[in-house]
């Protein structure tokens, strides 16, 4: 796409308003399919979250960003990175990930710690190289469907656990009224990440089809940056399900979730309302500043 047909592409995704540099940063993007990963070789599933259309009008780009951790950031990448000019990051991973693996941020860039997990008892293990090199422990823990029950545990944990309501509940209010550029993520930016973006595009009335695009989109950019392991595992003996079950964003996993939001709330108005506290003038507020005619 020509510099012309972007600038022509902008005006009506509500572009024109940003500073230069994330305008064109994200006026590239309008080239690229909603969803598409911004080109960070060692952040790949760094995403914006706009673009995608719903009936009352289209997801604003360069405002909301879905990412795995920010950490290691390659030299070549942190230039791009910091291009995106985030105000705040909120990092919704366990105290253990984030002594693991701390985030390299911007300069300016405020970091918000949101521990969706800290009361959860079972779930997805978070330390996910440490299970992956003892196959054998690995095949008798989470063997023979375990893997994925683990997941659609975790998913629900995502929707009921009081840790998980009042993180999101704080993500949430934070990006509506955020005052610039927003990151959200966890590890890999699939299960706590994706509930977080599936939960956000619903309310901003993504159709459901679109919702799932995005959130199996995923398995684009994090598998192949997790393959090594997934080798590795399989090669020792793993059962390779169990790679699948823990690497892949699954379609099971989101219904799971969204099923236990309808069956405690009635469905996603009821979980943003009774299971947030986020009322009609807090989702009006987010619909007015991240949606565009």
């Amino acid at each position: 796409m020509k510099r012309r047909d972007l600038l022509t592409a902008a005006a009506p995704l509500g572009l024109a308003g940003l500073p230069s540099g994330r305008r064109f940063i994200a006026m590239a993007q309008v080239a690229a399919a909603p969803g598409s990963s911004l080109g960070l070789a060692s952040v790949p599933n760094l995403r914006d979250l706009g673009g995608y259309a719903a009936p009352q009008g289209n997801v604003r780009r360069g405002l909301v960003y879905r990412s795995e951790k920010l950490d290691p950031v390659a030299a070549q990448d942190i230039p791009k990175l910091a291009a995106l000019d985030l105000a705040q990051v909120f990092d919704l991973r366990t105290q253990p990930e984030r002594a693991q693996r701390p985030d390299e941020l911007p300069p300016g860039t405020a970091e918000i710690w949101l521990n969706v997990l800290a009361d959860a008892k079972g779930g997805i293990p978070a330390n996910i190289t440490t299970l992956l090199a003892t196959p054998k422990q690995a095949n008798a823990a989470l063997g023979n469907g375990k893997m994925a029950a683990f997941g659609v545990q975790t998913y629900r944990q995502f929707v009921m656990l009081p840790s998980a309501r009042q993180s999101y509940r704080a993500l949430f209010l934070a990006l509506s009224d955020g005052a610039g550029p927003q990151l959200f993520h966890c590890t890999a930016g699939k299960d706590r990440t994706g509930w977080a973006a599936a939960a956000l595009l619903t309310l901003l009335g993504v159709p459901v089809d679109t919702v799932y695009q995005d959130y199996l989109r995923t398995n684009e950019y994090i598998l192949p940056e997790y393959q090594a392991y997934i080798t590795r595992f399989t090669d020792q003996g793993g059962d390779p399900a169990i790679a699948r079950d823990l690497f892949g964003a699954r379609a099971e996993y989101l219904h799971a979730a969204f099923n236990t939001a309808t069956t405690a709330f009635g469905g996603m108005t009821g979980y943003f309302e009774n299971g947030l506290g986020l009322d009609h003038a807090t989702q009006q507020r987010l619909r007015a500043r991240l949606l565009v005619s």
